[in-house]
């Protein structure tokens, strides 16, 4: 049993949505040249994916859980600061430590990532407004918890070299999280 109801949910993310404005379409931007820089591999283009990755996991943790979510589950404030973690651990090993590479290739994996990318920038959204919800209560790319997710598996899936797969567990404990709440409030797009 959740702690809060479907509506008390899509409340939070409209106060939150118009709260934030226009920083939702700062988010796609910033994927759009996370995207870009995928397809131009280099160390700058890897530092400009990571540090993308980790921007959106720092915000989400910090506004969405942290000021936002908190409001109707405390439990949140954990939330947020695993997000805020993930933030730092894929700014410190991308950026600071220029140890993640990407690049688009035609591999099973990059196959599935570019899936991942497309889902959470692309069909995401537009399955919650074939469900029927609209703005400002939709999760949005970029800003809020399940679409960061979705994306950052993306990338993640386009390295070309071994990484520590810590990288992984915070977004897979949310996936778990997000699941079973998507689950409980038939949020079909989770």
């Amino acid at each position: 049993m959740l702690p809060f109801t479907l509506e008390q949910f899509l409340n939070v993310f409209a106060s939150y949505n118009k709260a934030i404005w226009p920083a939702q379409i700062v988010a796609y931007l910033l994927g759009a040249i996370a995207l870009a820089a995928l397809l131009r591999p280099g160390r700058a283009s890897d530092r400009v994916v990571s540090a993308v990755l980790g921007l959106m996991w720092l915000c989400t943790g910090v506004l969405y859980h942290g000021v936002f979510f908190s409001s109707v589950n405390k439990a949140a404030f954990a939330f947020g600061a695993l997000f805020v973690a993930e933030g730092v651990a894929l700014l410190y090993t991308g950026v600071v430590r220029d140890g993640l590479r990407f690049a688009i290739n035609y591999g099973f994996r990059a196959v599935i990532g570019a899936g991942f990318i497309l889902y959470a920038s692309l069909v995401y959204p537009l399955i919650r407004i074939a469900t029927r919800h609209s703005w400002p209560a939709l999760p949005m790319f970029g800003v809020a918890p399940c679409p960061v997710t979705i994306f950052t598996f993306g990338p993640l899936l386009m390295t070309t070299r071994r990484f520590s797969y810590w990288l992984l567990v915070i977004p897979f404990i949310w996936s778990l999280i997000g699941g079973s709440a998507a689950i409980l409030l038939d949020v079909r797009q989770d």
